[in-house]
């Protein structure tokens, strides 16, 4: 089985692209991907487009934006993992370069969210399990982590000042981040007193609606010793798990088991422990998700999450930085765009370019956590240097 690595990246700037088609958003990222990687669109084997696609006017984009791009005749497939459509496509690529089909290939996560209204938006991704929840009682998105919120709250004391200083670190790294939908600080009381989504959901709890892409070329450890790339970033693991479509039908709702399973799985794959991660990227939809992340990915034990952000320990300084690109919550989280993005600036740090952002590191690992839905789809990839 092959190792696989990570030589090129790009990312678009994510917010309310009405300047860029869907393709055009593509092409940005796709660009700086190949640029960075020193190739052309000739190198590549296969192109694998990461998208949720049910915003747009295009119900079938993959061949757009492959012919868009320069890869008409590299894009078999266009993969769908909710919210983890990103990773999942770096999952695809990654195993078809592992198990020798291809030795080259770009993962690009797409998508174009604005092109409707917010009701109509918030409608679509509530009608994720919809014959019995979305119909029967309109569960949204933010319907759904309030109820996980709500549960936290109880049974671990989890606080709403805490679920506001999650919003105060992402704002405060996408201020810093040039590619971030939202880049403006805030602080916890304006957190606390913006408007109520879902109690205990605010509009400061939770991430916008946004367009955007990201990509990721990879290829095989021959192939970087023939491109002479010095100092490449390795994917030493990529976890999975899965749950239930319908929340009824889950043990816990202070959790996302889920991410239990793929954390776990990603660890054992790479032989580290949690407490070896420098840098993690974690899937902040709503703030209430971060919090939750710290303990299901192992950063601290169950129910201290709030403690870790009050101690201040996922800031860069702390015990785990997270979400240093502004996360989610202030980058944007353009769904199919999402895993990408994460892998985008987890390659950075570990380059040592993220410039005002940059964590030290010292074991030079890193973590990617990208949910689909409320835990149906999960990914964990680790990066290493």
């Amino acid at each position: 089985m092959k190792r696989v690595a990570i030589i090129g990246v790009g990312h678009s700037k994510f917010g309310v692209r009405a300047d860029a088609t869907y393709c055009e958003l593509a092409f940005e990222a796709v660009k700086e991907a190949i640029e960075d990687a020193g190739i052309t669109q000739k190198d590549i084997d296969l192109s694998v487009v990461g998208s949720v696609g049910n915003r747009l006017y295009d119900m079938y984009p993959a061949p757009s934006v492959n012919e868009y791009v320069g890869l008409t005749f590299k894009g078999p497939l266009r993969v769908e993992a909710a919210c983890a459509s990103g990773s999942a496509a770096i999952f695809t690529a990654y195993n078809a370069i592992k198990s020798g089909f291809a030795e080259t290939a770009i993962a690009i996560g797409v998508e174009k969210m604005c092109e409707v209204d917010t009701p109509t938006s918030t409608a679509i991704g509530g009608r994720g399990c919809y014959l019995w929840e979305f119909h029967m009682f309109g569960t949204s998105f933010a319907a759904y982590y309030a109820l996980f919120a709500t549960a936290h709250m109880t049974k671990y004391g989890t606080k709403e000042e805490q679920l506001a200083k999650v919003a105060v670190k992402n704002h405060y790294y996408g201020a810093r981040n040039p590619k971030a939908h939202f880049q403006r600080e805030i602080n916890v009381e304006q957190a606390l007193k913006s408007r109520v989504i879902c109690w205990p959901l605010k509009l400061y709890d939770c991430c916008p609606i946004s367009d955007g892409a990201a990509a990721i070329i990879l290829a095989s450890e021959e192939k970087v010793k023939e491109l002479k790339i010095q100092d490449p970033i390795w994917i030493l693991a990529i976890g999975y798990g899965s749950d239930t479509g319908n929340l009824t039908r889950r043990e816990d709702y202070t959790s996302i088991k889920s991410t239990r399973i793929a954390s776990q799985m990603a660890y054992k794959m790479a032989k580290i422990n949690p407490e070896d991660i420098d840098v993690a990227e974690v899937h902040d939809c709503f703030t209430i998700a971060e919090i939750m992340a710290y303990e299901d990915l192992g950063f601290c034990k169950k129910g201290e999450g709030g403690k870790l952000i009050d101690e201040g320990q996922t800031w860069i300084g702390g015990k785990i930085p997270v979400n240093v690109d502004g996360g989610l919550k202030a980058k944007g989280h353009p769904l199919g765009a999402t895993g990408c993005s994460m892998i985008y600036e987890l390659t950075k740090q570990l380059r040592n370019e993220a410039g005002n952002r940059q964590v030290p590191l010292k074991k030079y690992l890193a973590l990617a956590h990208n949910v689909g839905m409320t835990g149906q789809y999960c990914y964990v990839t680790i990066l290493g240097r």
